[in-house]
């Protein structure tokens, strides 16, 4: 029988002595970053000791409600987020976002849990919550990083764009490099994740059911699914919010409008 070792506030006061060295690296190294790494340990602290009391009242109550409500705050977490790096001056953007974001997470959910996973109820919180957490986080930032480079480049490139409207393209044409550079460019963590997955590290979910004396082989499995998962979902995510965002740099008279 596995023996799982439970860790208690004891040891995780024991482990901020690693974050104590780093400080103190910080410090030595006269980085300016002190307050900034006692932020992010403060943060991390409160936020994870929350999501933690949280999950465990949603997980013994086992109601669609509650896991609904969570997975929306999670949502809207993800789309403000995705909003702000991207470039708050777009004023519809962030209804843009969360369209994308909640269409990406809906399709990839659907999928994985009614046809693969199939749980007894389809809101189980054992499987939904960290799938849906996993989805969005990796879909926001393809997003992210995806909108974030065709704006840039929009920005940057007016008078091309411009010259090629001119000469009879429609919006689609004339920003099409620049829209396959943008979601290229949103995929690229997950292609590099995929190419070293399993040799050169081992990812959280494997790692976290290896902690909790799962079957290994089983932990494999999972973390195949979710690869899967990202990849599909990454790529969803970063097509629809390129494709909205073209939509905002052009009025109905098919003209280039920078914000």
């Amino acid at each position: 029988m596995v023996v799982v070792i439970t860790l208690g506030l004891g040891q995780i006061a024991l482990a901020l002595g690693l974050m104590a060295a780093a400080i103190a690296l910080v410090r030595w190294q006269q980085l300016g970053l002190e307050l900034t790494l006692l932020n992010a340990t403060a943060r991390t602290v409160l936020q994870l000791l929350a999501v933690g009391y949280v999950l465990a009242i949603v997980f013994t109550w086992r109601n669609p409600y509650s896991v609904i409500t969570v997975v929306l705050v999670m949502l809207a977490i993800a789309t403000v987020v995705a909003r702000n790096r991207i470039d708050r001056r777009l004023s519809r953007l962030l209804p843009l976002l969360a369209g994308s974001l909640l269409t990406t997470l809906l399709l990839t959910m659907v999928y994985t849990m009614g046809v693969i996973i199939r749980p007894e109820v389809w809101y189980e919180p054992r499987y939904l919550i960290p799938l849906t957490g996993i989805v969005l986080g990796n879909a926001m930032t393809a997003a992210t990083i995806a909108g974030d480079r065709l704006v840039t480049s929009l920005k940057r490139n007016p008078v091309v764009i411009e010259t090629h409207l001119s000469l009879g393209a429609s919006p689609q044409q004339a920003i099409a490099t620049y829209r396959r550079e943008a979601i290229k460019a949103g995929l690229i963590p997950t292609i590099n994740a995929m190419m070293v997955v399993g040799i050169v590290k081992l990812p959280g979910i494997i790692t976290g059911q290896l902690l909790s004396g799962a079957d290994p082989l089983n932990a494999a499995l999972y973390q195949m699914l979710i690869i899967f998962m990202l990849a599909f979902s990454d790529l969803l995510a970063a097509i629809l919010v390129t494709a909205g965002i073209r939509r905002l740099f052009f009025n109905d008279a098919e003209q280039l409008v920078l914000p």
